[in-house]
Parts: C-alpha cells; structure tokens; sequence
C-alpha cells in the first residue's frame, strides 16, 4: 500500500472510530447524566464540552465562533491532504493520516454540538491530566510523528543520500 493511501486509511479510521466513541458515550451510556466512570485509579469517563481548542484554548461562546474553529479544522485538513499526497515515508502518512482524522472529527463535533465532546480522563497522584478523546490523542500523536521523523528520520535520509 502505498503511503498516500495508507494515511488516507488511517484518517477515515481515525475519524470513525473517534466519532462511534463519542456517539457510543453519549448516546448509549448517557454520559452527560453520570458522574464520573472510574475505569481504572487513574483514568475516568466523564463528560466535557470543549468550546475552544487543545487544552481547552481559545473558548469560543456563541454562534460564530465554532463556526471559525470548523472552517480552520476543514483547511487544516484539506492542506494535510495535499501534503499527504506527496509524502514518500510511512511514518509520515501516519502522522498525517491520524491529524486528519482527528481533525475531521473535532470538526464534526463542532458543526453538531457546537463544541467538542472530551470524555478521556487521566489522572495520578493529585495531578490532573485535561481531559481528551480520541480525535486529540490522534492529533497529538500525528504531531509526534512528524516531530520524529523531521528531527530524525530525515536527518538519516540526507545522510544516505
């Protein structure tokens, strides 16, 4: 498979499973009208609308401001794609691959519910992490991978050309 449409695979799987996710916590297992699920001592399911960006950045309250966020999120998308099309390395399609997906299914959320449906909580020790979902854990690793390969994979390519 090529890399192009291995990213491409990986954004529609990313993008599906973050939005079943969703969909399944707050359709199925009603979130909104629970308190926290502890799974585990450290990681709880709990219900957080995300009205701005990573880290809750950027708070956008009323009707426009989502909107805003939606057309940034598509761009970003429609961009990544670009640059998907013309990369040559696996771990880069991976990485692109899993922002766009991640990225179409914040901006998904945005378009229906006017923010983002955060619902992962990871905490330990007194410290409390933000909390998350797939679409962010997908970005953040996306973000990773282009970070690695740019730092160093890259590096090694120059070097053996």
């Amino acid at each position: 498979m090529s890399p192009a449409r291995l990213g491409a695979v990986l954004s529609i799987l990313t993008f599906v499973v973050d939005q079943a996710t969703k969909l399944w916590l707050y359709y199925v297992v009603d979130i909104g009208a629970r308190p926290p699920i502890a799974v585990t001592p450290f990681f709880d399911l709990m219900l957080v609308w995300n009205r701005g960006v990573s880290y809750g950045l950027f708070q956008q309250e009323g009707p426009v401001g989502p909107w805003v966020l939606v057309i940034l999120s598509l761009a970003a998308a429609v961009g990544l794609g670009i640059w998907l099309s013309r990369v040559n390395s696996r771990l880069m399609a991976v990485a692109i691959g899993l922002i766009i997906g991640g990225a179409l299914g914040n901006a998904v959320d945005r378009a229906a519910y006017g923010a983002v449906l955060d619902f992962a909580h990871l905490h330990a020790f007194g410290y409390s992490w933000y909390v998350f979902n797939i679409a962010d854990a997908a970005i953040v690793a996306g973000v990773i991978g282009i970070l690695y390969d740019a730092l160093f994979l890259e590096h090694r390519r120059a070097k053996s050309s």
